[in-house]
């Protein structure tokens, strides 16, 4: 395992990169996905964009992209 963080930085973004590929994939807006998820759109702009989040907020929002879309998807 790397000294520096670097890796868990681009894991982030990768799981930001899945997110934001499952909710065009499904054609929802940013908008759509944040109120069914019940987070704020800035939250959902920052998971997408790879930024620390709660977990609760990625549990949340993989929800909300699909019954067969879940956490395990996102971090694969």
């Amino acid at each position: 395992m790397p000294d520096d963080d670097e890796w868990i930085a681009a894991r982030r973004r990768a799981v930001g990169d899945r997110l934001r590929e499952r909710r065009l994939h499904l054609n929802l807006t940013q908008e759509a996905v944040h109120l069914a998820a019940g987070v704020s759109r800035y939250t959902l702009q920052r998971a997408e964009a790879g930024e620390e989040v709660q977990i609760s907020t990625l549990i949340r929002v993989a929800h909300v992209l699909g019954s067969r879309f879940d956490l395990v998807d996102l971090v694969r």
